[in-house]
């Protein structure tokens, strides 16, 4: 029975362990579609789109009938006395007769209902509840725009970090084999050492690049989780490549850079009827307020606390009314707040036509950047397949002896150039095109 029992153990245990250490893999849409559900600013920016909505509705109440309930109980430990004249009761004229009105103890029950008829400042605040839930979603949105950009960008880069390490690990590779066969020349008297150690030197710069880049790998990831929201202690795979991120959506169709859906053209416009809604809010206050209310009550009166009982004899009443307030005289205080909204509409004019102006440029500019940056990244590509030819050429004039040391030395560094200059094309190319995407608030990764 033991044995049975060892044996189910031995087999369990690679399976706890690859329950614990396996990886998610994720395209850059899943990505996007994760870290949209589940960062931690998004998730912030929900909540205030929730509040929105409760504050619309905390508004709209106001103007709906308010209903208020009341019980009030009083035991007079000593009742008041009241003064009365005594010849009232038969006494002498000037003298005054002590008398205690009422019940020791008493208990009131009513009912209140208001209703709001009409009040100009209500009707505006039903207006602002809407625009105030239209900002929430417009921050919402640009929340949304800056956590995408931030993951695109962060995908990216986790992915031209690894294509770096291999263009270094190729490298390495490349070096340590010519550096055997440049040693065992060396040793039989066919190479001189001074070319041994200039592949030595080239050969530890590539090991230093390679740790560092092996070290900002890891570092990479683990701030791409943070963005997504992803578990740290999980492992992450990139299903995508860097060549599939770079094609995908190069160019831009030239009628979708008009720049109408950018998000802080909407929050300008925001503004500018936030700004309006306080005008109509100031210019309201000079407008009557009525309200109506009716409200019923039950009092009763006994020596002891007998409320509860079947006999005890309760007294109604009830009441309607109606309250009109009317604003008159504010010393002119009204009227300067009136304009001083005047002229907060007229900056929130002025700010939303510079914004538009700003965004058109910024378009533009952005537009221009990616242009140049696809044609860098063009020009990078067939420069790195240029110098890989040029180094592998010269690789073989060196074994025959057709080239120098020197001129090996410079291939191989123009090569590790055109790699890095490859890398960073990519780089500025993707940094340029979501950039472009993220003014347009077309992302192609939604």
């Amino acid at each position: 029975m033991r044995n049975i029992i060892n044996y189910i153990f031995l087999f369990l245990i690679p399976l706890l362990g690859w329950g614990q250490n396996q990886s998610e893999a994720v395209s850059l849409k899943e990505a996007v579609a994760f870290g949209l559900e589940n960062n931690t600013n998004i998730i912030s920016a929900n909540l205030d789109v929730q509040k929105a909505y409760k504050e619309k509705w905390n508004t709209t109440a106001m103007g709906l009938p308010q209903v208020d309930a009341s019980v009030n109980y009083q035991n007079f430990i000593e009742q008041p006395v009241s003064l009365i004249p005594a010849q009232f009761f038969g006494g002498k004229e000037g003298e005054f007769a002590e008398v205690q009105f009422g019940q020791p103890q008493n208990m009131a029950a009513g009912i209140n209902l208001r209703q709001l008829l009409f009040d100009g400042s209500y009707l505006v605040g039903l207006r602002a509840s809407k625009v105030y839930l239209e900002i929430s979603k417009n921050l919402l949105d640009k929340t949304v725009i800056e956590v995408r950009k931030n993951i695109v960008n962060s995908y990216a880069a986790v992915l031209l970090v690894q294509a770096n390490i291999e263009f270094l690990q190729k490298n390495k590779q490349n070096l340590e084999q010519n550096l055997e066969e440049l040693t065992a020349l060396w040793k039989n008297g066919f190479e001189e050492e001074e070319s041994v150690e200039q592949l030595r030197l080239t050969l530890s710069g590539i090991n230093t690049q390679l740790n560092y880049a092996e070290n900002i790998q890891q570092i990479s990831l683990d701030l791409l989780k943070l963005l997504l929201g992803f578990p740290p202690e999980k492992n992450l795979v990139l299903t995508d490549s860097l060549e599939a991120l770079t094609q995908d959506h190069l160019f831009f169709e030239k009628e979708a850079l008009d720049g109408t859906d950018n998000i802080d053209i909407k929050i300008a416009q925001n503004n500018l009827d936030s700004e309006a809604l306080l005008l109509d809010l100031q210019r309201s206050k000079a407008l009557p307020r009525l309200a109506a209310f009716i409200n019923g009550n039950y009092t009763g009166f006994g020596q002891n606390f007998e409320f509860l009982n079947r006999n005890q004899k309760w007294f109604g009443s009830s009441l309607f009314g109606v309250n009109l307030e009317i604003p008159l005289f504010s010393s002119l205080g009204r009227s300067a707040l009136t304009q001083k909204s005047k002229i907060s509409v007229e900056q929130a004019e002025i700010n939303l036509d510079a914004v538009k102006d700003r965004i058109q440029i910024e378009i533009r500019a952005a537009q221009n950047d990616h242009e140049l940056a696809v044609k860098s990244y063009f020009t990078a590509k067939d420069n790195l397949a240029l110098a890989d030819r040029i180094e592998q050429k010269n690789k073989t004039k060196f074994f025959e002896g057709l080239a120098t040391s020197f001129e090996l030395r410079q291939a191989q560094l123009q090569l590790f150039n055109a790699q890095n200059n490859y890398v960073k094309a990519i780089q500025t190319l993707i940094d340029k095109k979501i950039n472009l995407e993220s003014l347009l608030n077309t992302s192609a990764v939604k």
